[in-house]
């Protein structure tokens, strides 16, 4: 009894080949096609020399190709690796580099970038690029996509496969430069991919289970919101192939086209990471007034919704479930909560959310042992955990490590264990600010600042003070028309904040500076306050 990736799928697609798979802009696909297509792919790909372990670089926004790809790479026990649609030549030769890389399947906007770095990388031989209706890409030398899967037999001949196959995610590199997370097909599956059932605990201990219960009833019709390079979209598309559910992507986040496809599709489960997403949602339902009968879920994955976005979802979609997810890259799913109406802020202050603990999760102080119940430690996974960083053996040892006899994952969230047992996550150490010898968690502040009226988006982050060792800087994105001050901010934080923990800086921006899955980017935001001037106390 294997669980790898391709397995899994290839289950689903043999017994609903006619349902629908996917839908992206104007096409769709069948569990069928999509079957015959990621064959053909991963023909062409093997006759290029890709084989068992190698690395195929998939630089696209979220398309059909993109999921192909993926299978494609399964199917030939080779490894997909993630890449940002955002970086630029020299953070696309480090990942390339990095990752080892030995073809790329990218989109023919982005062909520019890859003829300026393709003879920087020895060991890239093969490129297919996607036509995507880009005038005139730059020649890179790459084979068409669709001209490499004509050419190809839509048979599925490949060999035996196992359940410690790799999967490989590269890290969003928020505070330092990307590291790709490699896991056990299984392990991964079980932790993200409905391989164990995220609200009873139960495993799955037949491969074809989740394919029976695919031909035995429809699922609703699901959408994953954020990019297929982050690891929440993949799983919540690759998990919705697993289960036979049909699944809308969407080319590019833009909430009207979001409400719009919600309609047109009757789409029931809608997945998004937290604010940053469902704030721009909120703004363009109350804009137009869409169909929105046929949802009934919104779920946020690797991020917890603040407060007030919770209140204003449920004033516009009253008969609507949230629930809200806690996990990382390395370190699985660690919790989750159902949220209900009128009950959206319990917590223990400063508008951060008590997550009941996951069986495999625990909070350890620095000594790697339990806290005691109203302490504050490092977050921990045990169960199934991913192997280790590729090729970053010292990242590895720091990162996984032994607790109570059993590996865990720690990948460096802080959290507070609170005396009813439920955690209340409040961020990662290194963006934890230490002002006086007190420590202040971005993530409180910033779920504050977002409950203000003129507040649309909050980053904060600790900068120098000669008095204080650290300051609190807040970087704020505006509601339209909108100009709060520090004054008033501050009076507003210190009604639900101790006063230490107020911002004493404020840095005004038009576009908050976030990844494209709704992640944080403090790097950026580090930048915003490195070369702008904070808005002045006396401003008006």
């Amino acid at each position: 009894m294997a669980f790898n990736l391709a397995d899994l799928a290839e289950h689903t697609a043999d017994v609903v080949p006619d349902r629908t798979a996917l839908i992206c802009g104007d096409r769709t696909v069948t569990f069928g096609e999509l079957e015959a297509r990621a064959n053909q792919l991963a023909h062409h790909l093997a006759a290029h020399g890709v084989g068992e372990r190698d690395h195929v670089a998939i630089y696209s926004y979220n398309s059909i190709e993109y999921v192909e790809a993926m299978l494609a790479a399964y199917k030939l026990r080779a490894v997909p690796i993630n890449v940002n649609y955002r970086y630029v030549e020299d953070e696309l030769v480090y990942l390339f580099d990095n990752a080892d890389v030995v073809a790329v399947i990218y989109q023919a906007s982005f062909s520019a970038h890859i003829a300026a770095v393709k003879d920087q990388l020895p060991l890239l031989k093969h490129l297919v690029e996607i036509d995507d209706g880009t005038l005139d890409p730059t020649p890179t030398g790459a084979v068409r996509y669709e001209v490499a899967l004509a050419s190809q037999a839509s048979d599925r001949d490949f060999g035996p496969r196992d359940d410690g196959d790799l999967y490989v995610l590269y890290t969003g590199g928020t505070t330092g430069m990307p590291k790709g997370v490699m896991w056990r097909h299984e392990d991964v599956w079980r932790t993200l991919g409905g391989g164990i059932d995220f609200i009873t605990g139960e495993r799955i201990t037949d491969e074809y289970q989740l394919s029976r219960i695919a031909a035995e009833a429809e699922p609703p019709v699901g959408l994953v919101l954020a990019p297929l390079m982050h690891g929440a979209a993949q799983w919540g598309t690759l998990g919705g192939l697993f289960k036979g559910v049909t699944n809308v992507l969407l080319p590019r986040f833009d909430p009207h086209l979001v409400w719009g496809a919600v309609e047109r599709y009757r789409i029931a489960v809608i997945t998004i990471t937290g604010d940053a997403m469902a704030r721009p949602l909120i703004d363009a339902l109350a804009e137009r007034t869409y169909d929105t009968s046929a949802l009934v879920a919104i779920s946020s994955t690797a991020a917890v919704f603040s407060p007030v976005v919770k209140d204003q979802l449920f004033e516009l979609l009253p008969n609507v479930f949230i629930t809200e997810a806690v996990g990382s890259s390395e370190g699985g799913f660690n919790g989750m909560r159902m949220v209900e109406k009128g009950n959206t802020a319990a917590g223990t202050g400063g508008g951060l959310i008590n997550v009941p603990l996951g069986p495999d999760s625990k909070i350890i102080d620095a000594d790697n042992k339990p806290v005691q119940r109203g302490e504050i430690g490092r977050l921990a996974r045990g169960g199934n955990v991913p192997i280790g960083y590729y090729k970053d053996p010292e990242k590895t040892a720091a990162t996984f490590v032994d607790v109570e006899g059993e590996r865990h994952s720690v990948p460096g969230d802080f959290a507070r264990l609170e005396l009813d047992g439920t955690m209340t996550l409040l961020g990662r150490g290194s963006q934890c600010i230490n002002s006086g010898g007190e420590k202040i968690y971005p993530e409180e502040v910033e779920s504050t600042l977002k409950a203000h009226p003129k507040v649309f988006d909050a980053l904060v982050l600790g900068i120098d003070d000669e008095r204080w060792g650290q300051k609190v800087a807040a970087v704020v994105q505006p509601r339209p028309g909108q100009e709060p001050t520090l004054e008033e901010l501050v009076a507003f934080c210190q009604t639900k904040l101790a006063r230490y923990k107020a911002p004493r800086e404020l840095y005004l921006v038009a576009e908050m500076p976030r990844q494209p899955s709704g992640k944080p980017d403090y790097k950026r935001a580090r930048q915003v306050i490195d070369t702008a001037l904070p808005v002045p106390e006396d401003h008006a």
